[in-house]
């Protein structure tokens, strides 16, 4: 396994680097995306990479697009990734790559949450709404919805966080007709996800979609999808004593990396969040990556 914290293919232009991925230009209709092995946390790149995952993000994200094709199409080309880089290259790209269309994206990302938890408790807390959508009262700390809820957010520029907005922001985006489509089709991913997940022991509290505009302006769903990335995944197991006790389940993703930064002292001080971040631990990088590893192992054993 090759770990690769920032990629470099020469052979092709690139487009950006993400918080995760470099993407580069395959001509002017196909686009490589690359999945490092970087971590972010707090909007903040760490220095050290987490072995493995971006070929776990990948292997998800395939596995999924695989399972909802028949609720949107994705931009997938269905090309080998290795096909357009020099042989020398090849290593970098190999298991952690997804060639795909070039498409325009859509401003927005589309969230969908099925659980209480996160920037959506807070918010609820305060009004007893998230985003806009009115929710019943008495609800707890990762309590299930009535039914999902599509909370939208407006991206941000890099290095900034995205801000939740109203449907009807979105709808003076992009026009009644898409916003009702992009609503729509993510909560019908969502939920065929969140019941797939459960066979598998793992509730889907949350996730966020990215879609793109085809040549035809046919919505395409694109980027990662129901990675540990994108969406807060909770294993079944503890999920009810920690609903019971008003904490948060413990979750498949970067929570071991956010709890040591915000345990750190910097001389004596805590880490002020900006860059650059604090030397990850060995123990610390491990046990993410296990997580990351576990998440993919159960959803797909």
């Amino acid at each position: 396994m090759t770990t690769v914290h920032t990629s470099s293919i020469q052979s092709l232009p690139l487009l950006a680097r993400g918080k995760v991925r470099d993407n580069y230009a395959v001509g002017s209709d196909r686009i490589l995306m690359v999945a490092s092995d970087r971590l972010s946390a707090f909007d903040v790149i760490m220095g050290e990479p987490i072995p493995g995952k971006g070929e776990i993000l990948t292997k998800m994200a395939l596995w999924w697009f695989d399972r909802l094709g028949h609720l949107c199409p994705n931009h997938l080309t269905g090309e080998a990734p290795e096909s357009v880089v020099r042989p020398e290259e090849v290593a970098q790209v190999q298991g952690r790559s997804m060639l795909v269309k070039r498409l325009k994206p859509v401003p927005v990302e589309a969230v969908v949450r099925g659980y209480l938890a996160g920037s959506g408790w807070k918010e609820y807390q305060e009004g007893r709404a998230v985003c806009g959508v009115p929710l019943p009262e008495g609800l707890t700390n990762a309590a299930k919805l009535p039914s999902p809820i599509f909370t939208p957010a407006a991206k941000a520029q890099a290095g900034e966080h995205d801000e939740n907005i109203s449907y009807e922001r979105v709808v003076e985006m992009v026009g009644a007709d898409l916003a009702r489509q992009i609503r729509d089709t993510s909560i019908a991913i969502y939920e065929a996800a969140a019941a797939i997940a459960l066979t598998k022991g793992m509730i889907i509290a949350d996730t966020k979609f990215e879609f793109g505009l085809d040549e035809n302006n046919k919505l395409v769903l694109m980027d990662e999808v129901l990675t540990p990335d994108s969406s807060r995944y909770w294993p079944v197991e503890g999920y009810e004593a920690a609903l019971a006790q008003g904490a948060n389940p413990p979750s498949y993703d970067k929570q071991f990396v956010r709890d040591w930064l915000e345990a750190v002292r910097i001389h004596g001080k805590p880490w002020d969040k900006t860059p650059p971040a604090p030397r990850l631990p060995a123990e610390v990088i491990e046990k993410t990556a296990a997580k990351y590893r576990e998440a993919l192992e159960r959803l797909t054993a």
